[in-house]
């Protein structure tokens, strides 16, 4: 089993020409809301990626909170329609639904803002009365979109219980000291990585970069370059692993479609390359497709 601890958030995506200077009023193009959240999403893209999901799914859970809204209601609606375990989604009452506001160009770049609303609530506690669920689990996946005492938590309870440890660090965030000696598989993009490392996020040695940060713990760096591809340091040396070259519309969920498609990958007993590889596929189909949740494919799709 894959246990997705995070967040839970309606994307409310307004494509636009270009992005607004300050102070400027731009006229938008198409508005949709799609399920999202980086926790969800991720949930979401192991699910689709175990290849199983037409026949009961690979089984992947998730712990988070949505709120007592329409938007809640909607998110959960969703996750179970994609064979995802909801035992401990919990329902805050009188909190609204996470939600971030997405603005997409005409070259399918993004411009993000959240409002965390019950994701902002996941507590600690809500991870200890989810530990029977996490005492299945294979691989606990985890991001920054919910409180970093909750992580640090779920991520030392995890470790505890001998389950393999994946932190995506998105947003970009400090770490408590030590924290990274608990995670298996870090994987950060290039300005998150940089921010972890304490350098320029304009710095273009990735091969340092990821050095640096497995002498803060992490034996597996896997840092995500977009369109250059993907650079793995991992325990038995660096490879860097150049993207498929296509032509994308909405980079929105490729860094968690990327992520799903690795962690299927490893619970279903591929070695590291070759998980790397299925999330490189993943994530290139996906954006290829508009949105976070309505852009991840599925396994057969890649094929």
């Amino acid at each position: 089993m894959i246990v997705v601890i995070g967040s839970i958030n309606m994307d409310l995506v307004l494509r636009v020409p270009r992005m607004p200077l300050p102070g400027e009023t731009l006229t938008g193009g198409a508005f949709r809301t799609i399920p999202g959240g980086k926790g969800a999403n991720q949930a979401v893209a192991c699910a689709r990626m175990s290849g199983k999901v037409e026949a009961g799914g690979q089984q992947v859970a998730m712990i988070g909170c949505v709120g007592d809204d329409a938007f809640g209601a909607t998110l959960r609606a969703a996750l179970v329609g994609d064979g995802i375990i909801d035992s401990h989604i919990t329902t805050l009452p009188g909190v609204a639904s996470g939600i971030a506001s997405i603005l997409v160009d005409d070259n399918g770049q993004n411009s993000i803002v959240i409002a965390g609303g019950a994701n902002d609530l996941l507590s600690p506690a809500h991870i200890d009365a989810a530990q029977g669920l996490i005492e299945q689990a294979d691989i606990v996946v985890l991001q920054l979109e919910t409180p970093m005492a909750t992580v640090v938590h779920a991520i030392k309870l995890a470790r505890s219980l001998g389950k393999t440890v994946v932190l995506n660090p998105a947003p970009a965030a400090s770490l408590p000291d030590g924290l990274l000696e608990l995670v298996d598989y870090l994987i950060p993009n290039e300005i998150e990585a940089a921010m972890l490392a304490g350098v320029s996020p304009d710095s273009t040695d990735i091969p340092a970069l990821a050095a640096a940060l497995q002498k803060q713990g992490s034996d597996n760096v896997i840092i995500t370059l977009g369109s250059k591809g993907v650079h793995a340091a991992l325990y038995g040396g660096d490879t860097t692993f150049p993207a498929e070259a296509v032509k994308a519309v909405d980079t929105t969920a490729a860094g968690d479609t990327f992520i799903g498609g690795f962690v299927a990958g490893l619970a279903s007993g591929m070695d590291e390359a070759e998980a790397i590889g299925q999330g490189q596929r993943a994530a290139a189909w996906s954006v290829t497709k508009p949105g976070a949740q309505t852009s991840i494919p599925h396994l057969h799709e890649l094929f």
